[in-house]
Formats: structure tokens, C-alpha cells, sequence
């Protein structure tokens, strides 16, 4: 992958140093990420199986073609839809959702032998939802594809390994009991080697946002810790936790907690690293003489902007997503400071507040490694780490003129007239 500056001049190359340094730093994070993935991969037969259906019950789907809101019919006369293979029937729907249902929708319904001859046999799930976020996944890919190009196909190649790679090792290392953190650090840097290096290439400046994010998983993953002990968070504060423990008891709630909190990062953490990087690089192809010290000056007011934005975004993200309890808390008479510190929302804000210090701690750790790395002044690391890195041309800057004595010759006898102030002055001619 060919890189490119700015600055008007030839891109040069990573110094034989800089990759040696670079892979002496990724190479064991590497080694270590593969270790640790073969010690904690679980065993997917030991794991348990969650029945969704019982002996005589089934999931189908029912197209709804009539709907009676009248609040004094029967339940099981207030939906009707029609079965897959044309036949017409009633569909049990709880009195909060059938103002929510109208004749087109397609709903997952649960058949019940057991209740045939006593009412209707079919219950309402849920919406199928199948063709509008399909649409959506489509419209995105395409705009991804359109906007980046290959480098979005990368991405979007890196956001399904990165869904397998949580599906086949995350989620059943936990579900085995295997230690969190752990887990969640060896998930974590998994991830960013592909997202990385996938979507932006095998590059120095690709390995630098790469050690940055570590340095902020490393952070995140030690706060986290200490946060979920020191505040007691336990996991235990919905319903879905108590029926994970119910199925899976050798799970750890609190070890799932702590290792959501490293992983809901990880895609600000990535976005954060690899802008700190490419800002440093920039400044360099615009600035080939300026110190490192004065590079790492310079990057840091645009991550000390992009620290301010990202705070917010974090925070913004999470009461839009929990908003409904964000709205059944305001209705509380409790003081606000015990209404933030106790069960969910607790967990939400340590989580918020955790994550965002990893993401503050990432940016200055980013920026002082690309500083380091980019190269001294007159010299700047090309993306393809190769070769010797020569120097780059002195930016265009008006200066004195510089003519060689025939230039100089022929000017005086030609009478240049950008001479005639110069000799006039001297002669004192007005």
C-alpha cells in the first residue's frame, strides 16, 4: 500500500532502525495475543445449550391481515394472520403491543400444541424485523464502499472477522468461566491487529496507532479492575443477568462486566489512535523541519480537541442507548448523587468513566511514540516500512534570489529593470 504526504515532495521510507524497533515492540504483543488465545480457547462441547423451544412448540411466521383495536374484544380476535402455507388464525397479543401491530407486519409467533382447542395455539414473539436492517446493512456497505473505497472493503472485512473472532472465542471463553481479564485483553489485541492492519495497511504509522491502542487497553483493562471492586459492581442488575446465571453458572457476572468495559472501547479507542497518528505524519510532511519536541507540541492541540469531542461522544452514546432509564430516573425522588452511584446506572457510568480515561491516556501515548518514530527534522517515515529514509525536500519558502555569476552577468548588461531600484538607491538617484 503506497502512502503519500502532503508536503510537495517524495515520500521517503522508514529507516531500518524504526522497523527493527517497531517489530521488536509488536512481534511479542503478537506472540503473546496467539499464547494467550490457545490457553483460554474453550471447549465448545462443554458448553451449555439454552433450549429456546420445548417438545410440541415451534417458531413460525404469521403475516398480520387484520387488526381489531376494540378494547373490549377478546385477545385472541384482535390479531389475525395468515400461516405460511395460506391458513388463516387468531395470534395471542399482550394488550401493550397490539397498538403497535398493523396489517402487513409479519410477526414471530411461538406455536403451542399443548393450547390447540383452547384458544389460539399461537403467541406473539416478536416483530420480524428482517428486511428493514437489512436495508440498512446494505445501504451502509455500499456508502462504506462508495466513500473509502478499499480501504471501507478492508474495514468491512475486518468488522466481520472481528464478529466471528468474538463469537467463536470471546463469548464461550466466558460462558467456560475463563478468567475475564484476560480474556478481554487477548480479544481486544486480536481485534486490533486485524482492524488495523486490515483496514490501513501494514505501516509504521499503522503500528504506531497499533502500540497506542495497547497502551490504552493496558489502562482501560487496570482501571476496570479496580473499579469493579472498589465500587462492588456485581452484574447482577437485570433480568438477563439472572438468566445467564440461571444457564450458565459457571459464568462470572462481574468478569463479564469487566470485560464489556474493555471491549465497548475498543472502536473510539481505534478511532482515536489511528487520527493522533495520521495527524502526526501530516504535521510532519508539512512541517520537514520542525523537532520532534515541537511535532509533539503540535499534535497534541489536535488531540487535546479531539479528547474534549470524544468525552461527549462517549457520554451522549450512552444516554441515547439507555434513555428510557435515563427517563424513569428523572421521575426518582432519590438525590441524584445516589440515583448515579447505585445498580445499573453505577455500571453504566463506571463504564463510561473508565473508558474515557483510556481513550485520555491513549492520545498522549500515541502522539509521543508517532513524534518518535515519524523521524527528526528533515526526515519523515514513508507508510511502507522499507529502506532508508532520505530527505525531503526544504519546502517552498520565499527567500533571496540565488543566480549563478553568468546570470548575474547578463542581467547588469540586459538592464534588468528588477535591478534599477537597487543601483538607484545606491547612487542616490530619488
Amino acid at each position: 500500500m503506497t502512502g503519500h504526504v502532503h508536503g510537495g515532495g517524495p515520500e521517503p521510507r522508514a529507516s531500518r532502525r524504526v522497523r527493527l524497533l517497531l517489530a521488536a515492540l509488536v512481534v511479542p504483543a503478537l506472540l503473546a495475543t496467539v499464547l494467550g488465545a490457545w490457553w483460554l480457547w474453550p471447549d465448545r462441547d462443554s458448553l451449555p445449550v439454552l433450549r429456546t423451544t420445548a417438545p410440541g412448540t415451534s417458531f413460525e411466521r404469521v403475516l398480520v391481515t387484520s387488526v381489531d383495536p376494540a378494547p373490549d374484544a377478546p385477545p385472541e380476535t384482535q390479531v389475525v394472520g395468515e400461516l405460511a402455507d395460506g391458513s388463516s388464525t387468531p395470534v395471542l397479543v399482550p394488550p401493550e403491543y397490539v397498538p403497535e401491530v398493523e396489517p402487513g407486519d409479519t410477526l414471530t409467533v411461538l406455536y403451542l400444541a399443548e393450547a390447540v382447542g383452547e384458544g389460539s395455539p399461537y403467541v406473539f414473539v416478536d416483530f420480524v424485523r428482517d428486511a428493514p436492517v437489512g436495508l440498512l446493512a446494505g445501504v451502509f456497505a455500499v456508502l462504506v464502499l462508495v466513500v473509502a473505497r478499499w480501504r471501507g472493503l478492508a474495514a468491512l472485512a475486518g468488522l466481520v472477522v472481528s464478529f466471528a473472532g468474538i463469537a467463536w472465542f470471546t463469548l464461550p471463553a466466558l460462558l467456560e468461566g475463563r478468567p475475564a481479564v484476560p480474556v478481554a485483553l487477548v480479544t481486544a489485541s486480536a481485534l486490533m491487529f486485524v482492524l488495523l492492519y486490515l483496514a490501513h495497511g501494514v505501516t509504521a504509522r499503522t503500528t504506531t496507532a497499533l502500540l497506542g491502542t495497547f497502551g490504552g487497553l493496558a489502562a482501560t483493562a487496570l482501571l476496570a479492575g479496580w473499579a469493579s471492586g472498589a465500587a462492588h459492581l456485581t452484574g447482577l442488575v437485570d433480568e438477563n443477568a439472572l438468566d445467564l446465571r440461571q444457564y450458565a453458572p459457571d459464568v462470572s457476572l462481574s468478569g463479564v462486566l469487566l470485560c464489556g468495559i474493555v471491549v465497548a472501547g475498543l472502536g473510539v479507542l481505534n478511532d482515536v489512535t489511528i487520527t493522533q497518528a495520521s495527524a502526526v505524519w501530516e504535521l510532519r510532511a508539512s512541517a520537514p523541519h520542525a523537532s520532534r519536541r515541537e511535532l509533539y507540541a503540535r499534535g497534541m492541540r489536535i488531540g487535546r480537541d479531539h479528547i474534549a469531542s470524544t468525552v461527549y461522544t462517549v457520554a451522549f452514546a450512552y444516554v441515547g442507548a439507555a434513555l428510557p432509564l435515563v427517563l424513569l430516573v428523572s421521575l426518582s425522588d432519590r438525590a441524584l448523587l445516589g440515583t448515579l452511584t447505585s445498580g445499573e446506572i453505577a455500571e453504566e457510568v463506571v463504564r463510561t468513566l473508565v473508558g474515557s480515561m483510556g481513550l485520555v491516556l491513549a492520545i498522549p501515548l500515541t502522539t509521543v511514540v508517532a513524534a518518535l518514530v515519524v523521524g527528526g527534522p528533515g526526515r519523515a517515515t514513508r507508510d511502507e516500512p522499507d529502506g532508508d529514509a532520505p530527505e525531503l525536500p526544504a519546502p517552498d519558502v520565499p527567500g533571496p534570489e540565488v543566480l549563478a555569476p553568468e546570470a548575474v552577468s547578463a542581467r547588469g548588461r540586459a538592464g534588468d529593470p528588477g535591478d534599477r531600484p537597487g543601483r538607484d538607491a545606491a547612487a542616490g538617484t530619488p
